[in-house]
């Protein structure tokens, strides 16, 4: 079974997400796309992804939303109708599966399918989709997952938001590089994908495996660039950022001392130091991530 993931983790870092996905590689998908395309999205957690694409795609749409949290298929419904809502878009249940939201170009039709994604690509309905989407997925993933993948799929695959191994935090630290090598051992862990996850490796794997299969990749950076600067804002912009960097800086920390546990102290010290940057508004981070676009032969 899969691992998950952290509803409020998720809501934090939804802002980033959305400022670092690469625009040329998302507009290449959409010019794949037929006039009303049906769209699986693997791991979709709160529904990120479809609240940003979604809006770019503009015409009637459908979806299937596809993670093995059932909680987290309700709590993606429930945000997009919110969030629809509150930018004035009239939202319907048809049946018990569906949403519909219902914009100016046509209906975005929104389905839910409860499944472990460790027994894709096998379980999916591909054959009823036009396109495979996932976001900040497959560096969970195995090397073998991703190569059953690409032996199966004749449709565009898009992955967006792969880590790929390069970090960056300022002001530097004397420990930054004994953390951030104890947090990409880390990301290698098995994440129950039936192998070690791909971790950093996971663009480079992606790109090897369906290109071995005849597909063409494209490839963009996706990194999150936050630099924090002056007194605190009170405005909540400024209280999520200050609470994702604190997320983020105790993520990789347990992860560190999970891979470390020699260097306890020191991985100590640099928490300290990060949080009293964050509370400061001193602290700048770079994370590398790519976004990928697999496309089929003769697309």
């Amino acid at each position: 079974m899969s691992e998950g993931f952290d509803l409020d983790w998720l809501d934090l870092r939804e802002p980033q997400d959305a400022l670092a996905r690469s625009e040329a590689v998302a507009a290449r998908l959409l010019a794949l796309l037929p006039a009303r395309p049906r769209l699986l999205d693997l791991g979709a957690g709160t529904g990120s992804l479809f609240r940003w694409l979604a809006p770019r795609i503009g015409r009637a749409q459908a979806w299937t939303l596809v993670d093995r949290d059932k909680a987290m298929l309700e709590a993606a419904f429930d945000t997009i109708a919110d969030r629809a809502e509150q930018v004035g878009l009239k939202v319907t249940f048809p049946n018990r599966k569906a949403m519909l939201v219902h914009a100016p170009g046509g209906a975005w039709r929104v389905e839910a399918l409860a499944a472990d994604l460790a027994e894709a690509p096998e379980i999916l309905p591909l054959a009823s989709h036009d396109a495979v989407l996932s976001s900040a997925l497959c560096d969970l993933v195995s090397a073998a997952w991703v190569e059953r993948m690409a032996a199966s799929l004749r449709l565009p695959f898009y992955a967006a938001l792969c880590v790929n191994g390069r970090a960056a935090f300022a002001p530097p630290h004397p420990a930054d590089a004994a953390v951030l090598t104890a947090f990409r051992r880390d990301q290698r862990r098995d994440k129950g994908f039936g192998g070690p996850a791909l971790g950093p490796l996971a663009p480079a794997a992606i790109a090897a495996a369906f290109a071995a299969h005849g597909f063409s990749v494209l490839r963009g950076a996706s990194d999150w660039r936050v630099r924090q600067r002056g007194p605190l804002p009170m405005a909540a912009p400024g209280m999520r950022t200050h609470a994702f960097l604190t997320e983020l800086v105790l993520g990789h920390a347990q992860a560190a001392r999970r891979q470390d546990r020699r260097g306890g102290g020191a991985i100590g010290d640099w928490t300290d130091a990060r949080l009293n940057q964050i509370a400061m508004r001193r602290l700048g981070l770079r994370i590398g991530h790519r976004d990928l676009l697999a496309i089929p032969p003769g697309r």
